[in-house]
């Protein structure tokens, strides 16, 4: 990625260690872009559960990258996404990024919040992202050999985060992304029958889909002692956002970058390569 530096402060990248952040901190770092990483583990530490944190976080900062977590789909996320944008006008910040979700009413109405915080804005609202099954909750049903989900027989684009870290950095670093709002996702979609049996293909072992009854699915995961956001979102999701009326395919990453996005097969591909997916096998 080729890009001019823009910025006059530190980037403050919250979720900085999370699947999005991290990768947006090596790229602005790799631009010689300052990095603040925002994070509860930092010296300074940022937390999204504690308002105090956030105005030493964003002091002197030009720009800030806004991963809301555990999700903008959660209840009280568009107070939360309100009071950091008026924080951080009154902290001198110029800029912000917006990661959101497609098809969710509370996402969108903090992508809202953030066109009229009077901040200069760009929005990435991304679809499911393809690495959930490696670095996010899917990867032990991977090793497994059998992914079990209350997933019905719906596609969806699945998205690279690579390819959204890679918008989100550029946005955060140059001009030509304001007042943009790319809705990304990969070049296909795919059901997760479809996924398993890319999987299969790529990691040389067969990996199943199970369909399981999604109540009985929650309260399994309830008995593993998962957190209650997580939990909330889990059923969230399944029960809401994977109906069907996010199975079409959207131009952000063509628009943003002047490329196709990354595919599910590349992606599993790359992460096979690693041996992740081999321990198991």
């Amino acid at each position: 990625m080729s890009t001019s530096n823009h910025t006059t402060g530190p980037v403050l990248v919250t979720g900085g260690t999370g699947k999005t952040g991290l990768r947006v901190v090596n790229i602005l770092t790799e631009l010689d872009i300052e990095v603040r990483v925002g994070s509860r583990s930092e010296e300074l530490p940022f937390d999204w559960d504690r308002e105090a944190t956030w105005g030493p976080c964003l002091e002197g900062c030009s720009a800030a990258y806004i991963s809301y977590a555990p999700d903008l789909a959660m209840p009280g996320a568009p107070d939360a996404i309100e009071a950091f944008c008026r924080q951080a006008k009154a902290s001198g910040v110029k800029r912000v990024v917006l990661l959101s979700g497609r098809g969710e009413v509370e996402a969108q109405k903090c992508e809202a919040i953030v066109k009229d915080s009077g901040l200069e804005w760009t929005i990435v609202r991304a679809s499911w992202f393809n690495q959930n099954f490696s670095e996010g909750a899917f990867l032990p049903m991977i090793e497994a050999g059998n992914i079990t989900l209350p997933a019905a027989d719906v596609p969806e684009p699945f998205v690279d985060i690579d390819d959204i870290a890679e918008i989100a950095a550029e946005a955060l670093a140059s001009d030509k992304h304001v007042g943009e709002l790319y809705e990304v996702t990969g070049p296909e979609l795919l059901t997760f029958a479809d996924l398993a049996s890319i999987l299969s293909d790529v990691v040389g072992r067969e990996i199943q889909f199970t369909k399981v009854p999604h109540q009985g699915f929650i309260d399994e995961v309830a008995a593993s002692g998962a957190p209650k956001d997580v939990l909330w979102m889990l059923d969230y999701l399944f029960a809401t956002v994977l109906d069907g009326h996010n199975a079409y395919l959207s131009d952000g990453v063509e628009r943003a970058l002047g490329r196709q996005p990354t595919s599910f097969r590349e992606y599993a591909e790359k992460v096979a390569a690693s041996g992740m997916w081999q321990r198991s096998g």
